[in-house]
């Protein structure tokens, strides 16, 4: 297939891209700041530029992960976002209807589920977030960008047949974590892939696997996310003693920890479910908390990418 990707020069896109090559997609990287997988230059909020692409290089199919993100709230207006993250969509689910395409794949977020009071993590447990959640009341307006662009997604189904598989990514990003510091950025992404992150080699597959499975699915809107050891009945205990119950799943996993001067998470505020995507996509992250352990105990590189001086490449460049 003759593949347009958007946000082809960042972090998801530099893993996407070279996977899609490698198994025979032609890929046309589309970003506003340069690089290796990137061809054009330029923003998904230009019409004239989206329709200029798909006539020039004959696309087949839509890989959307272009955004502006939650770390950009600091640094953008309301007005970009809806440019970029809403604008932008449209402008590409409406070519990509009108060229007559069977796929479509957008990266949304599963920052969209969480309300303030989640955030705050007000409730007596851990909230268990799965595909029926709700209401959806986002807390910032990167999520209630990335939820009207979801619906307009569903729409593009219903109004034009066009089939789009939605993907909400729980964390990926290399990274510290722009609000919390307690504990080391390799100690939180660890902890973390327990119930709220995945790796961005695991959230590239799950594109790939998208992309396949769009025309036999329609519409479907998905949380990837590393699977999760616990159950939904735990949800109490994980919010009053997180640290038990994380033993009784990985027994060495206190020791293990102890010996890296790392902090096993003392109370869960919530917890991703990814099955749906396992039932009905076929997909299941290859990297979770089990791995990391292994690594732990052979003593082997931590298998997620961590990078506390990573920088988007759009401010690197300065065209943002």
């Amino acid at each position: 297939m003759r593949i347009l990707l958007t946000g082809s020069s960042g972090w998801l896109g530099r893993f996407l891209a070279p996977m899609l090559r490698a198994r025979g997609d032609t890929v046309i990287g589309l970003d506003v700041a340069p690089g290796a997988d990137t061809d054009v230059i330029g923003s998904v909020a230009d019409r004239a530029l989206i329709d200029r692409l798909f006539a020039e290089h004959g696309i087949e199919a839509v890989v959307h992960g272009g955004a502006l993100h939650k770390p950009d709230i600091a640094r953008y207006p309301a007005q970009a976002f809806i440019d970029v993250n809403v604008t932008g969509t449209l402008n590409l689910l409406e070519a990509a209807a009108k060229a007559g395409h069977d796929r479509f794949v957008f990266t949304s977020t599963t920052s969209l589920m969480i309300s303030t009071t989640i955030r705050n993590e007000l409730a007596d447990h851990a909230v268990w977030l799965d595909e029926n959640s709700g209401p959806l009341e986002p807390r910032n307006i990167y999520g209630v960008t990335k939820l009207a662009a979801e619906q307009l997604c569903r729409l593009a189904r219903l109004e034009n047949g066009l089939n789009c598989i939605v993907l909400r990514t729980s964390r990926f990003f290399p990274e510290d974590d722009d609000t919390h510091r307690d504990l080391s950025g390799e100690n939180m992404k660890a902890n973390e892939l327990l119930h709220r992150r995945l790796t961005v080699e695991d959230a590239a597959r799950a594109h790939m696997v998208a992309l396949d499975h769009a025309p036999e699915i329609g519409f479907g809107s998905f949380i990837v996310s590393a699977p999760t050891p616990f159950d939904r009945q735990e949800c109490d205990e994980l919010k009053r003693d997180a640290a038990t119950v994380i033993a009784r799943y990985f027994p060495d996993a206190p020791a293990l920890y102890a010996a890296k001067g790392w902090e096993l998470p003392r109370s869960i505020g919530r917890v991703y479910d990814a099955a749906l995507a396992g039932k009905l996509l076929g997909f299941r992250c290859e990297t979770d908390f089990g791995t990391v352990l292994d690594a732990l105990r052979q003593e082997k590189p931590l298998p997620f990418a961590h990078d506390p001086n990573y920088v988007s490449p759009k401010e690197v460049s300065g065209v943002g």
